[in-house]
């Protein structure tokens, strides 16, 4: 089973490059959903920050490093266990796709066979965050910078999708890695 990660900067477009892989029929587990489910009631985080509110976390860690690496402490190891039940769950399959937006922040990177790493204009992660998620601009910046620049992930990816057109061009270029890789 070849195991291959989907990682990309906040707003890139990760999801449609997930949804494109799946709609092609291959089993995609995005860690995104699973962190959400795994941060509800989680007595460790209540426990410290005072709430399990995804959007009053946010304000509290983006805006303070030390508390997102707490944050990030807590979730991880939780995540990666998730992650390695999706590949024993799916050890039948001759690929497997994982969406994880922190994959080298987390120290992930190491346990996949491949990387497809989707990339964006910074302007239009930045309009996207704005009026997909509703954040004012010093916001949207702040979550855009609270993660490594993607041109020291990039070097490190074996494929990269620059998400710069529309959807049928994204389904081209995803072909395309998807091609290369498998």
């Amino acid at each position: 089973m070849i195991k291959i990660a989907i990682t990309g900067n906040i707003a890139s477009g990760k999801s449609m490059v997930q949804d494109i892989i799946s709609s092609f029929g291959y089993v995609v587990m995005d860690t995104d959903v699973c962190a959400h489910d795994l941060l509800k009631n989680n007595k460790d985080v209540i426990k410290f920050f005072g709430t399990d509110c995804r959007e009053k976390l946010g304000k509290i860690v983006f805006s303070d490093n030390l508390k997102l690496k707490k944050l990030e402490s807590i979730l991880h190891p939780l995540v990666k266990n998730e992650i390695f039940n999706f590949f024993a769950v799916n050890s039948n399959k001759n690929a497997v796709f994982v969406s994880v937006p922190q994959l080298f922040e987390a120290g992930f990177d190491n346990i996949f066979d491949k990387i497809i790493f989707v990339s964006a204009p910074y302007e239009t992660r930045l309009k996207r965050l704005i009026t997909r998620n509703g954040y004012d601009s010093e916001y949207a910046k702040l979550r855009l910078s609270s993660q490594i620049d993607e041109k020291f992930k990039i070097p490190k990816c074996d494929c990269v999708i620059v998400n710069d057109s529309d959807i049928i061009s994204l389904e081209y270029k995803t072909k395309e890695c998807l091609e290369l890789l498998l």
